[in-house]
């Protein structure tokens, strides 16, 4: 684990893509940084003194802490807070754009992960910010274009990618196995003859340390592991396979009444 964010810089000169700032000792509020991964790449766990906003222009991104994990898909972004552990891998090629933020210039700024919609404006602002030559000058455009982004970072809308994780072991040792496995379709009576602990007891606790039935937290499972599946470039039918479902038509039915749209439209308009 790391307090700085050398640690994120350094991983990213290992493949091929060389810090060309330092960002240990930030000496404007809004810094940006571009990295491109190929598909399975791993940052471990690590930390940073600022606020990171993480964009993916393409490619979905999986930031994971112990309170959940959030799935970050092409036009999305994902706020981490500053000093909050946490890992990042890549499903996908995926363009990273990041910028880390002095939490100072943000009137409340949440203080756990969520992931958040990227209307144009925002995205083509991230993009000028990342092409900044650092340190730019208080009182050039580049300082307007950062007051602006933090404008656009407050009113953007939080999108539902988000998987809570249980801190009760019965419940982790249940979790850690469907977010690995979604398709294991136990149900949870039939879990609860190895957790040791009833169905009532497991139904309770769902709710109470994750906030989500059983069955809609192996939904969110589902819903965000087709996410990275149809990164990776899978396709529809295998994906659907691959999460249990009976058929097609049933996974995109599924993918719809959460998202709102089919696969296909979700990675294209970024909604």
């Amino acid at each position: 684990m790391a307090e700085s964010l050398t640690v994120s810089c350094h991983l990213m000169s290992q493949i091929g893509q060389p810090p060309q700032f330092s960002i240990v000792d930030m000496q404007r509020p809004v810094v940006g940084y571009a990295a491109d991964f190929p598909n399975g790449f791993e940052l471990t766990e690590h930390r940073h003194p600022a606020g990171q906003l993480l964009y993916a222009s393409s490619g979905v991104m999986t930031v994971a802490t112990k309170q959940g994990r959030w799935i970050v898909p092409p036009q999305r972004a994902v706020w981490v807070p500053p000093s909050v552990t946490h890992s990042v891998r890549m499903s996908g090629q995926v363009k990273v754009r990041t910028l880390y933020l002095d939490t100072s210039i943000l009137r409340d700024p949440s203080m756990t992960c969520c992931v958040v919609n990227v209307n144009p404006l925002l995205r083509e602002l991230i993009l000028r910010v990342v092409e900044f030559v650092q340190p730019y000058p208080l009182d050039g455009p580049e300082a307007r274009i950062a007051a602006v982004v933090t404008d656009e970072i407050r009113v953007a809308r939080v999108a539902p990618l988000y998987l809570p994780m249980p801190r009760d072991p019965r419940l982790l040792a249940i979790t850690t196995q469907l977010a690995r496995n979604p398709a294991d379709r136990r149900t949870l009576a039939q879990w609860s003859c190895t957790a040791g602990a009833s169905l009532r007891t497991l139904a309770r606790l769902f709710q109470r340390e994750t906030g989500l039935s059983f069955a809609r937290w192996r939904q969110q499972a589902c819903l965000l592991r087709a996410l990275e599946l149809l990164a990776a470039g899978d396709s529809v039918t295998s994906a659907a396979i691959d999460l249990g479902y009976d058929s097609v038509s049933a996974f995109i039915s599924m993918f719809r009444s959460s998202l709102g749209t089919t696969p296909a439209k979700y990675f294209r308009r970024g909604d």
